[in-house]
């Protein structure tokens, strides 16, 4: 597991104060490609880069394994805030733990 510190800020606050850390990886091959921290409530539609643990510098979220496309980055309007807007089955994901 490892050893990252959540981030705590107006976006977590927004959300009600309650983040998770997950395990992203590909849903087709099961490569792992991040570790991102979802904060509040409900389905994982988009991943934020500011909360994406390890850098990922592509204009499309790409498994590095199988080459499968997961998601296109573009700014979520209503924060205006730079995300990958995920393909729906494109990753799967597991908590490594919450907070």
């Amino acid at each position: 597991m490892p050893d990252l510190k959540l981030k705590s800020d107006k976006y977590k606050k927004a959300r009600g104060g309650y983040s998770r850390l997950l395990d992203i990886s590909c849903a087709k091959c099961g490569q792992h490609l991040c570790f991102y921290q979802k904060d509040g409530p409900g389905i994982l539609k988009r991943m934020y880069l500011d909360r994406i643990f390890e850098p990922i510098n592509d204009s499309q979220l790409i498994c590095s394994n199988c080459k499968q496309l997961l998601g296109i980055k573009y700014i979520y309007e209503k924060e205006k805030r730079l995300a990958f807007r995920l393909f729906i089955g494109g990753v799967s994901k597991k908590i490594i733990k919450s907070k």
